[in-house]
């Protein structure tokens, strides 16, 4: 079995998901929440924060020094993992302890929209 071929195949799976969470949330971007509840309008401010706080965590990790003794397999497979844990720890953080961000976001979009 060839590692080369294995790293390159998550390497394009880990490029795929990226840009199908790239296009949802633009695609959700895009809509108009002229006419949205106010449940569908709080779950875009929720979404808004939990993506918020998901690249402050990235950039808060790019801090940390990595080793040198991964190979580039086991560092795609790591960067993938790591990926979708603080996607998920992102998620989890906004629903159970909000900053505040989305109701922030919620009352101002109320005002805008005139709802």
């Amino acid at each position: 079995m060839d590692i080369g071929n294995l790293s390159g195949a998550y390497a394009d799976m880990y490029a795929a998901k990226a840009a199908q969470s790239s296009s949802k949330l633009e695609g959700q971007l895009k809509t108009d929440y002229a006419k949205a509840t106010d449940a569908e309008l709080m779950d875009a401010c929720k979404q808004f924060e939990a993506y918020f706080l998901e690249q402050m965590f990235k950039e808060m990790m790019k801090t940390i020094p990595e080793s040198d003794t991964t190979s580039s397999y086991a560092g795609n497979l790591m960067d993938y993992y790591k990926d979708n844990m603080v996607q998920e720890i992102a998620s989890t953080s906004t629903e159970q302890n909000s900053l505040g961000l989305a109701q922030m976001l919620f009352e101002q979009m109320k005002r805008n929209y005139g709802l």
